[in-house]
């Protein structure tokens, strides 16, 4: 029988000791905030009026906790908290890095400008059936899975965010909305599940989901075909998730149908969380298979971006053009994790980028007039690649929030988001029609905004990496969405406006106009980041190839949990 002695001994070799401080806390607040928001506002379901000017708050709260948390990880490094006290692999970590810390505080600012824009475009009867909730809900299944150590827990949150998105789906019950919700809800399920069996067998093999212990224990491993069967799997998850083909057909025949902030914080985030979900379980934990992957990634790349700027070209209306955009920006960030060690980008890039910055890494002279691009100094392309990635899916985090909330604003004035029915916009609202171009022109990737510097990265990556039929797929796929932007802007802004019998009947939102300044002010809020991160992008390529670097040699990760968890 054991005695105090050996139960003393037992518990301090299974559970943390001493105390947290109270900025350990970050870690996990972002989750604890959403979660008490939603609850909050589910309680104060009969004071609806409320909802707003609680839930901008609670998003000021949010974002100002992210941007803590992406300070204290870029100070510091990786932060792990165990909950209940638990040591690893025996409790559930949450762990962020710098990757997860980019990602969720890119999220919460997207979050906080749709929540100003929904203050006024959403009706009393969404308010009542639960918007704001639900709001809440999903972000807090997005925070989770950017900030989860551990894999059945990423499933987990994947559940939260995907509850919180059906009910925002389904808001206002519309034949069109119940259409779309059931193909969104019956791919996502397949997804999860195949998910959740990949992650039976992941434990099967391994005997933990800790991310930091199956890191450790994945070099070791003999039996590299089980490695490769579940590295497959994940991969054909996440690719569903993201919308990649051939498993996108679901994202365009859903997107379209909610209210357009719904729609946008969608295209916004949902399919960046498969995306990150794929480079932290594939990239960091099984890099060997991820080679091995790399060619098939590539095509899936290629033929993503292809599907989608084809698609966005032979569309009538204007939302159901931007699910292609998105699309087409999924094939993009794919490609960036097509590029593998192999080649010699990285001393070419290096070489490049000592031209661009100064010693201490800032921007040299001639970079900050322009003559020198700001690339990664990495030293394989892998992390060239991967860096060039994340820099894009941030990107289209914001722009494509963007675009569907300024192409929401645009129809609510013209009265239809066909783009037959639109017209007139560059005299009607001349700053909505400068903040469109602004965003037309980063989701293009033309200068001087945030879509150019990633592709500019990528496409050196592709070509110098031995792949220039992948840099040359970015390339048209960029020409071929400049096409259809200027096919947007011509028709919906730039020409006189149709007759009204033209215009369409469908409700955009609550009867009468916003305050030109609440409804101008989430849109300026977001190209703050796209004129800052196209204008002076440094500052971003430094945080990301931190995040990349983060992921190819994951030792502060690992080092984070089992040697650094308080």
């Amino acid at each position: 029988m054991a005695g105090p002695s050996d139960l003393a001994a037992l518990k301090a070799e299974a559970m943390v000791e001493g105390a947290l401080a109270p900025i350990d806390y970050l870690v996990v607040a972002p989750v604890a905030v959403c979660l008490l928001f939603s609850a909050v506002l589910l309680m104060l379901r009969k004071r609806i009026d409320w909802h707003p000017w609680l839930a901008i708050p609670g998003f000021l709260a949010l974002f100002a906790i992210d941007v803590l948390l992406l300070l204290k990880v870029a100070l510091e490094g990786p932060q792990t908290m165990m909950m209940g006290n638990w040591k690893p692999p025996f409790g559930i970590a949450f762990t962020v890095d710098m990757l997860g810390a980019l990602f969720v505080t890119t999220a919460g600012f997207v979050g906080l400008a749709a929540t100003i824009y929904a203050t006024f475009s959403i009706s009393r009867t969404e308010r009542r059936y639960g918007f704001f909730p639900f709001l809440f809900l999903m972000m807090g299944g997005v925070s989770g899975a950017f900030l989860t150590g551990d894999v059945f827990n990423l499933y987990v949150w994947f559940e939260v965010l995907l509850i919180g998105s059906f009910g925002l789906l389904i808001l206002g019950s519309e034949h069109e909305q119940l259409d779309g919700a059931t193909k969104y809800c019956f791919l996502n399920l397949v997804a999860t599940t195949l998910f959740l069996i990949t992650i039976s067998y992941l434990y099967g093999l391994f005997g933990t989901l800790n991310m930091a212990d199956i890191s450790g224990k994945a070099g070791r491993f003999e039996d590299d075909g089980a490695l490769l069967t579940i590295s497959v799997l994940f991969l054909i998850a996440f690719a569903m998730k993201a919308a990649a083909f051939p498993l996108n057909f679901w994202l365009p025949a859903s997107y379209h149908t909610p209210r357009f902030v719904v729609s946008a914080l969608f295209a916004g985030l949902l399919t960046k969380v498969g995306v990150y979900a794929l480079i932290r379980m594939v990239l960091m934990l099984f890099p060997a298979q991820h080679a091995d992957l790399a060619t098939i990634i590539g095509w899936v790349a290629a033929l993503t971006m292809l599907v989608g700027a084809f698609g966005a070209l032979a569309q009538s209306d204007l939302r159901r053009l931007l699910n292609y955009f998105v699309i087409a920006g999924i094939g993009t960030i794919f490609a960036g994790l097509a590029l593998t060690e192999t080649g010699g980008a990285g001393e070419a890039l290096a070489t490049a980028a000592s031209a661009a910055t100064g010693t201490d890494g800032g921007m040299s002279a001639a970079a900050t007039t322009g003559s020198a691009a700001p690339l990664v100094t990495g030293t394989s392309n892998l992390v060239v690649g991967l860096s060039g990635a994340v820099f894009y899916a941030l990107h289209s985090i914001v722009v494509m929030t963007a675009l569907y909330l300024t192409a929401g604003t645009a129809a609510r004035i013209a009265g239809s988001s066909s783009l037959r029915g639109m017209g007139g916009l560059w005299r009607r609202a001349p700053g909505l029609a400068a903040l469109m171009l602004v965003f037309l022109f980063a989701v293009s990737g033309l200068p001087p905004f945030s879509g150019f510097w990633p592709k500019v990265i990528l496409v050196r990556g592709a070509f110098q990496s031995g792949l220039p039929w992948l840099g040359a797929v970015i390339l048209l796929t960029g020409f071929l969405m400049t096409v259809a932007s200027a096919r947007v802007f011509a028709l919906a802004f730039w020409r006189d406006a149709p007759e009204p019998a033209l215009a369409g009947a469908r409700d955009f939102g609550p009867t009468g106009q916003p305050s030109p300044l609440l409804s101008i002010l989430p849109l300026l809020i977001l190209a703050v980041f796209v004129v800052a991160a196209g204008v002076s992008p440094q500052w971003l390529v430094t945080l990301t190839e931190v995040a990349a670097r983060g992921v190819v040699d994951p030792a502060a990760y690992v080092g984070s949990v089992f040697g650094g968890a308080s």
